[in-house]
This record gives structure tokens, C-alpha cells and sequence, in this order.
């Protein structure tokens, strides 16, 4: 399967079953969520595929059955999270019943994307990423009236 194909498989991942049963994010939740996302953006900076690849959920590491590859679809498609310069949570949301964490996250080049990480709850309790919408928002010119 290309890169490129690999890559729109990670967007399109969505959870099975409803992330948050009770439709509510605690505070606890809220931390370990953020916290899944920083050791994953932690691990693509030190190229350490295995330990990006065991914070994505089973659904991903299946789709892209190596670690591996994993990091070489972020490093191609993914550039601002694979090499992110600064990160800043925003507010979570609940896409029936999916939690979904926007990051922003603003490259080295300055340029500024949206995350959109779709968040999955193990049997276990914890929290696995289970896909990445990454978008750069549309840049506003403003033009000057000439005489």
C-alpha cells in the first residue's frame, strides 16, 4: 500500500464504540489524553517508531502492521507532527461519542496546523491515539484599497 494511501487510512480511522461512555471527559481523562499525545509527538522526534507505534490503538497498528511504516507515513504526510516546533492543547470535543483532542501545532517554519486526534479508550482504561486529521487553516489577506 503507498504512503500516500497509508496516510488517508490514518485519517479516516474512527473508533468502533463510543470513547467517553458516560459522554463526559473528566479531568483525568483530559491529562492522560494529553499525555498520550505528548510521548507520541516525543517518540516521532526521537524517531522512535516502536514507542510512537505502541500509543496508537489497535486498529492503527493494524492498519499499518509495522511501526515502521507508521513513522514513515508520519514523516511523509504528517511533517508538522513528525517535526513539531511548538504544541498547544485546545479545547477537546465529542464527536458522537469520540473524543476528539485539537492540538495546535506550529512547525519549525512557523506555519501553524490543526490536530485533530481521534482518541480511543482501551479495554484497560487507557488512552490510545486512533487517527490524525491534520489541517493548515486557510491564511487571511488583507487587501488595501489603491486610489
Amino acid at each position: 500500500m503507498s504512503i500516500v494511501r497509508m496516510g488517508l487510512l490514518l485519517l479516516a480511522l474512527v473508533s468502533s464504540g463510543p470513547a467517553a461512555a458516560n459522554g463526559r471527559i473528566t479531568g483525568t481523562d483530559l491529562l492522560e489524553i494529553r499525555g498520550v499525545i505528548n510521548r507520541q509527538l516525543d517518540a516521532f522526534v526521537r524517531d522512535d517508531a516502536h514507542g510512537a507505534f505502541a500509543l496508537a490503538s489497535p486498529g492503527v497498528q493494524q492498519a499499518f502492521g509495522t511501526a515502521q511504516r507508521f513513522l514513515e507515513v508520519v514523516r511523509m504526510a504528517y511533517r508538522a507532527v513528525y517535526r513539531p516546533g511548538r504544541v498547544a492543547f485546545l479545547e477537546p470535543m465529542l464527536l458522537s461519542g469520540d473524543v476528539v483532542q485539537q492540538v495546535q501545532i506550529t512547525d519549525r517554519a512557523g506555519g501553524v496546523w490543526l490536530a485533530f486526534y481521534s482518541m480511543q479508550r482501551q479495554d484497560d482504561g487507557s488512552w490510545r491515539t486512533n487517527g490524525c486529521h491534520l489541517v493548515q487553516p486557510a491564511k487571511t489577506i488583507s487587501a488595501s484599497l489603491q486610489q
